[in-house]
């Protein structure tokens, strides 16, 4: 009996958060209420007090689902025994343009995060959140990077911050711009293009320490 419980606690959770990204995707995060998420979801805000914090904890578990099956190729780039650290920034890459666009969840939490987002002060607590985790990208970014200069496979002169913002403003423009016009082409059938072109990029004489 006690397992049937704590597996019909772990549904409703599901549903929670379910119903959680489509009201953010729906509604903007600031405008989404708890009460908002529980009646999508068909459970009482009691239910959804149970499993969450607030509306900060439900944004987390929602951008640690997208990253998840993309988190062993990132940690790869970034392992100093790994002997292809550029090859695997550049798999990470091409799975990052795909999934975008074959994978809903992935796509609704991008055009959450692109479009959606308000950032105002009522929503410190998320604000917060969301710049923790840029910083922590960018971090693992310089990481990863720094990792491929260590094995040759990046100029050794490479100015790692600037590199690094370079990197991620390419990535960042590239899916914002596709989420704008999606009809135009595919993410999918280019993210090999796309990722070697960011790759090329970090071997430009621009990028290099004087």
């Amino acid at each position: 009996m006690a397992r049937r419980t704590k597996q019909e606690a772990e549904e409703t959770r599901q549903q929670i958060i379910e119903a959680a990204e489509q009201c953010f995707h729906q509604k903007g995060i600031a405008r989404t209420t708890l009460g908002d998420v529980a009646q999508a979801a068909g459970v009482t805000r009691g239910a959804i007090y149970w499993h969450f914090t607030d509306k900060s904890e439900l944004l987390d578990v929602l951008l640690q689902r997208m990253t998840l099956p993309l988190d062993e190729i990132a940690e790869a780039t970034r392992n100093t025994a790994e002997p292809d650290p550029l090859g695997r920034m550049r798999e990470l890459l091409v799975q990052i343009f795909r999934r975008v666009e074959l994978d809903a969840s992935s796509r609704r939490m991008h055009e959450i995060m692109f479009h959606r987002c308000e950032l105002t002060e009522a929503q410190n607590d998320t604000n917060q959140r969301l710049l923790q985790l840029y910083n922590t990208h960018s971090e693992h970014t310089e990481l990863a990077l720094r990792n491929a200069c260590a094995k040759g496979q990046l100029p050794a002169s490479l100015h790692l911050p600037t590199a690094t913002l370079a990197l991620k403003g390419f990535i960042v423009g590239v899916i914002h711009q596709w989420l704008l016009m999606p009809e135009r082409s595919s993410l999918a059938e280019s993210a090999e293009a796309l990722a070697d072109t960011a790759l090329a990029m970090l071997q430009t004489q621009a990028l290099q320490r004087n």
